[in-house]
């Protein structure tokens, strides 16, 4: 499998620069909630799937994010988790997409793999991403040609060439997935939260990430930290795709073909 990818339309680097502010203020705001309440989640409620909860600080945390976001990108509309997309979000060159709590069911439970995320994109995909793991106390941005900081610290996609050995992070993969991973030595991690499962990809803590049940609020701030720290995203047809639907892997490079061929088996 060759994979081919295009270069991204340049954006205003004030808007670029505004947008990694704003956003990062509001995972900043959120972590702080998400820590104080984590497992003792006022609101706490199933949606029409038994495992699929929502609490008051889903939707606390998604209309802070809307009202701060309307005060400073007025022309940007929002699509979000709880309370779904703006009337001109599917005509709009730029949208902001948030999930205010991503792995509900583990922050709910007090099990410490959850997320916020927020992500500016257009056209081309991620423009703006910022991800708040508020468990470990870590902040990870990016934005389109500035690469990726962890903190403040920049970060890459691991450099491996073998996915022998090392760690790939998944949400709701199948059974044979998984026994091809560990046929080949693999290890295949499954924990909660899409968000922070394509960001370790970022971080360089695992060589893949495969996600086959996704909505794009739980992706699109993770995929603009995976493509800028190095890694590729690809479609279930194996073809190179900013922000896939239906089901995506992100890898680094030198495996994504390995990976591949076991998800797409």
């Amino acid at each position: 499998m060759t994979v081919l990818t295009r270069t991204p339309a340049p954006v205003d680097p004030g808007l670029l620069s505004r947008a990694l502010e704003v956003a990062g203020r509001l995972a900043n705001d959120a972590a702080e909630v998400i820590v104080a309440t984590a497992g003792r989640a006022p609101g706490s409620e199933a949606k029409a799937d038994p495992f699929d909860w929502v609490t008051d600080t889903d939707r606390t945390l998604e209309r802070h994010t809307r009202r701060v976001l309307a005060a400073e990108f007025p022309g940007i509309p929002v699509v979000g988790e709880e309370y779904g997309a703006d009337a001109t979000a599917a005509g709009s060159p730029f949208r902001w997409i948030v999930d205010p709590v991503d792995g509900t069911a583990n922050y709910v439970a007090g099990f410490p793999w959850c997320a916020y995320s927020l992500g500016l994109v257009d056209g081309d995909g991620p423009v703006v991403g910022v991800v708040a793991d508020p468990s470990r106390a870590q902040m990870y941005a990016a934005a389109r040609g500035r690469g990726v900081r962890a903190n403040g610290v920049p970060v890459r996609a691991a450099t491996g060439t073998t996915a022998v050995g090392a760690l790939v992070c998944a949400e709701s993969p199948s059974p044979g997935f998984v026994e091809r991973a560990a046929a080949h030595h693999t290890g295949v991690r499954v924990l909660g939260s899409t968000a922070l499962a394509i960001t370790q990809v970022a971080l360089g803590r695992a060589v893949g990430a495969v996600i086959d049940s996704y909505h794009e609020w739980d992706v699109a701030g993770a995929l603009c930290l995976a493509l800028e720290a190095g890694a590729v995203v690809v479609d279930r047809a194996g073809r190179p795709d900013p922000m896939p639907t239906g089901g995506v892997l992100v890898a680094v490079p030198a495996v994504v073909e390995q990976v591949y061929s076991w998800w797409a088996a």
